[in-house]
C-alpha cells in the first residue's frame, strides 16, 4: 500500500497489498456467471443448515420477509463499498477502511475477518462431529451415521473421530500453500451442497405426498412458545447467511469489467433467497416443531424403509464433507490474515515454511480444541451474525459513506447509512441480551 499523507505506509492490505492482488488475478477471465457462482458459494454454507429454525421461530411469511430485508439492506452495503472502491486508490476491504479511518479502521476490518473465519471454521467441525457422531439435545440422544452403523464405541466419539477428520482429510488440504490448489476439492464440495439442497427439497415433497408432512405456522407463536425478542435472535443467523463483503473485492478484480459486479451481486442475492426458503420451508414442512437448531440433527431419525435410511444418510454425508472441502478454504484467508497482522515485515508465508507450518498446525489445534468444548453451531452463529458479520456487512460500509473521504455521499446515501447502522447496532444488542 503506498505512503498517505496520514502515514499509513506501515499498513499491511486484508488479504493482500494492491498491487499483489492484481497481480494475482486474472482480470478478464472470470464472466459474471463465475462471479455469481463464486458469491452464492460465499453465502450459502453452513448457514443452510440453521436456516429452518428461524423459519420455525418466525413463521413463513415473516421468515420470508426478514431474508428479503436483509438482502436488501445486503445489496445496499455492497454498492457502498463498490462505489468507495472506484473512487479511491485501496482494492481490499481493509484498504477502503484505511482510506476513511487510518491503521484503526484497517485493523478492526482485519480482526473481524479473523474472528468470522475462525468462528465459520469451528461450526464446520461442529456439523461435521453432529453428522458422524451425533449431538444431546433437551435430554434427547439424536445418534450420528457412525453409531447407527456399528452401535455407541469409545472410537466413534465426537473427539476421536474429529480428530481423525482433521489430521486425515483436512490436514493435508490445509497444507498446500496456494488457493489455486483447493480448485479441484472446492468444486466437489459445491456438487454436494447442490445434493443436500435437492435431496431434502424431494424429501419434503414426498413426505407432503404420503401425508406425513408437519403443521406449519405462518406467523410466530406468540400465545406459546415465542416472545417478541426471541425474534431478534433470528436476525443474526440470517445475516451470517447472506455476509460475503469480504470476497467483493477479489471476485470483482477478477472481473473483466469490474463494473458487472452489482449486476452480478444482484443475481446472487435472488438466487441465494430462493436456497435460503426453499430449504427453510421444505426443511421446516419435513420436521415441524422438532426442528434442531441444526437441521443435520433431525435426519438421525429412523425411516420407515431401508431405500429412506439410505436416503438421511446420504444427505447427511453429503454435506459434511462439502464442509470438510470447504474448510481449507475459509483458513487458508485466516492464516494469511493472521500472518500479515503479526509478520508484516516478514517474507511471504509461502516460501517461510517453518513459519507456515506452525501456523497452520497452530490454527488447526485451536479450531479443534473450541469445537469439542463448544459443541452447539447454534450459539456461534448467534454471536458471529451479531458481532463480526454484523460489523462487516452494514456498520462498516455504513462508516465509510458518512466519513465520505472521496465526496461521493449523497444525502440519500448518509440517511440509509445511518439507518442501517442503527438497526444493525439496535437488533445486535437485542439479539445478544436475549441470548445471555
Amino acid at each position: 500500500m503506498k505512503e498517505t499523507e496520514t502515514g499509513s505506509s506501515d499498513l499491511t492490505p486484508l488479504l493482500a497489498d494492491a498491487d499483489s492482488l492484481e497481480n494475482q488475478s486474472p482480470r478478464g477471465l472470470a464472466s459474471v456467471s463465475g462471479a455469481v457462482f463464486n458469491i452464492c458459494t460465499t453465502m450459502v454454507g453452513a448457514g443452510i443448515m440453521s436456516i429452518p429454525a428461524t423459519v420455525k421461530v418466525l413463521g413463513i411469511i415473516p421468515g420470508f420477509a426478514v431474508m428479503f430485508m436483509i438482502a436488501v439492506l445486503v445489496d445496499i452495503t455492497v454498492e457502498f463499498l463498490l462505489r468507495y472502491t472506484q473512487s479511491g486508490k485501496s482494492t481490499t476491504y481493509a484498504g477502503l477502511m484505511a482510506e476513511s479511518f487510518g491503521s484503526l479502521g484497517f485493523l478492526a476490518v482485519q480482526i473481524c475477518v479473523m474472528v468470522t473465519n475462525l468462528g465459520c471454521l469451528i461450526i464446520y467441525l461442529i456439523i461435521i462431529g453432529d453428522v458422524l457422531c451425533g449431538n444431546e439435545s433437551g435430554g434427547t440422544l439424536h445418534l450420528g451415521v457412525l453409531q447407527e452403523w456399528f452401535g455407541i464405541q469409545w472410537w466413534n466419539s465426537r473427539a476421536y473421530v474429529i480428530l481423525f477428520v482433521v489430521l486425515f482429510v483436512m490436514l493435508p488440504l490445509v497444507f498446500l500453500p496456494h488457493m489455486n490448489s483447493l480448485r479441484h476439492s472446492s468444486a466437489i464440495s459445491i456438487l454436494l451442497a447442490v445434493v443436500f439442497i435437492a435431496i431434502s427439497s424431494a424429501m419434503a415433497i414426498f413426505a407432503f405426498w404420503k401425508g406425513k408432512t408437519q403443521n406449519m405456522r405462518l406467523l410466530p407463536d406468540f400465545a406459546n412458545q415465542v416472545s417478541i425478542f426471541d425474534l431478534f435472535t433470528t436476525v443474526p443467523v440470517l445475516v451470517t447467511g447472506f455476509g460475503f463483503h469480504v470476497n467483493i473485492h477479489p471476485i470483482r478484480s477478477e472481473l473483466s469489467r469490474p463494473s458487472d459486479m452489482s449486476y452480478a451481486v444482484r443475481i446472487s442475492l435472488a438466487i441465494s433467497i430462493a436456497i435460503y426458503f426453499s430449504i427453510g420451508f421444505f426443511g421446516y414442512m419435513l420436521f415441524g416443531e422438532s426442528i434442531m437448531s441444526d437441521i443435520l440433527v433431525n435426519f438421525d431419525q429412523n425411516s420407515d424403509s431401508a431405500i429412506g435410511q439410505l436416503v438421511n444418510n446420504t444427505v447427511r454425508l453429503s454435506y459434511a464433507m462439502h464442509l470438510a472441502l470447504v474448510f481449507p478454504v475459509i483458513n487458508f484467508s485466516l492464516r494469511t490474515n493472521i500472518d500479515e497482522l503479526l509478520f508484516a515485515k516478514k517474507p511471504v508465508l509461502a516460501k517461510d515454511k517453518s513459519r507456515f507450518t506452525i501456523l497452520t498446525c497452530l490454527l488447526l489445534a485451536l479450531t479443534y480444541t473450541i469445537a469439542i468444548v463448544i459443541p452447539n453451531i447454534w450459539y456461534f452463529f448467534q454471536f458471529l451474525g451479531s458481532t463480526t458479520v454484523v460489523c462487516l456487512s452494514f456498520i462498516f460500509p455504513g462508516a465509510i459513506v458518512l466519513r465520505d473521504v472521496h465526496g461521493k455521499s449523497r444525502r440519500k446515501d448518509k440517511v440509509m447509512a445511518i439507518l442501517v447502522i442503527i438497526m444493525a447496532i439496535l437488533t445486535s444488542m437485542i439479539a445478544i441480551a436475549t441470548n445471555l
